[in-house]
Order: C-alpha cells, then sequence, then structure tokens
C-alpha cells in the first residue's frame, strides 16, 4: 500500500463486490483465485466493521421492453436472465443479511441501481471496489463514484479483465486519475482508524 494513505473509517466504508456472477467468472481463466482473493477482502472488511455491497447485472422479462436492438444488451440481457444461476452472486461470498445488494442493466454499478441512495442512507464516503471486468464495471463505477464525489480505491488483484493487458493499463494510467489502487493485502491496515 502506499505509505502516504490514512487510514479509513470502516464505518463510511463500503466495499463493493462486482460481476461476480458464474455467467461472468467463467469467462476468466483464473477464476478461483480471483474468487478467493475477493473472499478475503470481503472477510476482512466484514471483520473491520466496514459494510458490504454486492452489485450483479441480471434482467427481469420487463428489463427486456427497455432495451433497443441494436444496444449490445438486447443479445447479453437475454442470457442473463435474473432467474438463471448464472446471474446470482457466487456462493463463496453471497451476500449475509443486512448486506447492499443492487441488480443492474447496465455496465456501471449506479446508473440503473438506488446504490447510491443506499450507499448514503449508511453514511458511506468511501468505496473499494472489486470487480469483473476492469474494462467494464470496474471503470465505469470508478468514473461514476468520483463524479459523485466517494473516495474511491480500487483492488488491483480483485478485480480483472479478459485481456490482462487492458487490466494492467487501467490499474497503472487510467485509475491512479481519480481513485488509489491498493491490493487486498492492503485492506486490513486501511481500515484499521
Amino acid at each position: 500500500m502506499n505509505e502516504t494513505l490514512a487510514a479509513i473509517d470502516p464505518k463510511t466504508t463500503a466495499l463493493l463486490v462486482m460481476d461476480y456472477q458464474p455467467g461472468i467468472l467463467g469467462m476468466l481463466p483464473d477464476s478461483e483465485s480471483l474468487l478467493a482473493r475477493a473472499g478475503e477482502a470481503i472477510r476482512i472488511a466484514r471483520a473491520r466493521g466496514a459494510h458490504i455491497g454486492y452489485v450483479r447485472v441480471a434482467f427481469d422479462d420487463g428489463d427486456y421492453d427497455a432495451v433497443p436492438p441494436h444496444s449490445q444488451f438486447a443479445a447479453i440481457g437475454k442470457s442473463f436472465h435474473s432467474d438463471s444461476p448464472a446471474t446470482a452472486v457466487h456462493g463463496d461470498i453471497a451476500p449475509h443479511p443486512g448486506d447492499i445488494v443492487v441488480r443492474k442493466t447496465r455496465v456501471g454499478a449506479f446508473s440503473t441501481t438506488d446504490l447510491d441512495r443506499q450507499l448514503k442512507e449508511h453514511g458511506i464516503v468511501t468505496l473499494l471496489l472489486a470487480g469483473i471486468t476492469t474494462s467494464g464495471v470496474v471503470l465505469s463505477t470508478v468514473r461514476e463514484a468520483a463524479d459523485r464525489d466517494y473516495q474511491v480505491f480500487v483492488l488491483a488483484d480483485a478485480s480483472a479483465d479478459r485481456e490482462p493487458a487492458v487490466h494492467q493499463f487501467l490499474i497503472e494510467n487510467i485509475f491512479p486519475r481519480q481513485a488509489h489502487v491498493i491490493r487486498v493485502a492492503d485492506v486490513d491496515q486501511l481500515l484499521r482508524l
């Protein structure tokens, strides 16, 4: 972890685990290690008193009517129906009662959810982001969270992309403009206040 980063208050922090679903994890070659690191981040954050939030992509029947045929989501939506086991949060990191859970129908975690409202209701000002894919949900959520004045941390080793070079480029060159880039091993120290 960057030694200049000060510890943050776990009570005003949420770890958002985004798109950790069987249908998406299955697209990555090393999903078991990624899932284990996300689970470790959740364990640490929960033990420190931080909030845990889950964002998943899934479509209900009514959502299909709002997607124009030319949209990339027209094809994706049909294979990500909300009743499908492929769209559930992976069982190894399943939400606990009281966790924040939202279902989205677009790339970012905010645009089609009430996530911002739920975070504000809990007094959250800092977000730790872990997600699949780095070039999709993580990038979109970093941008929107920064625009909404959240302090943002990206867990580099709990996020992944089908293209490792794209992941690395974003982690090294783009995210540091609006977020702190850390590793799961840094979470315990970061949340010590």
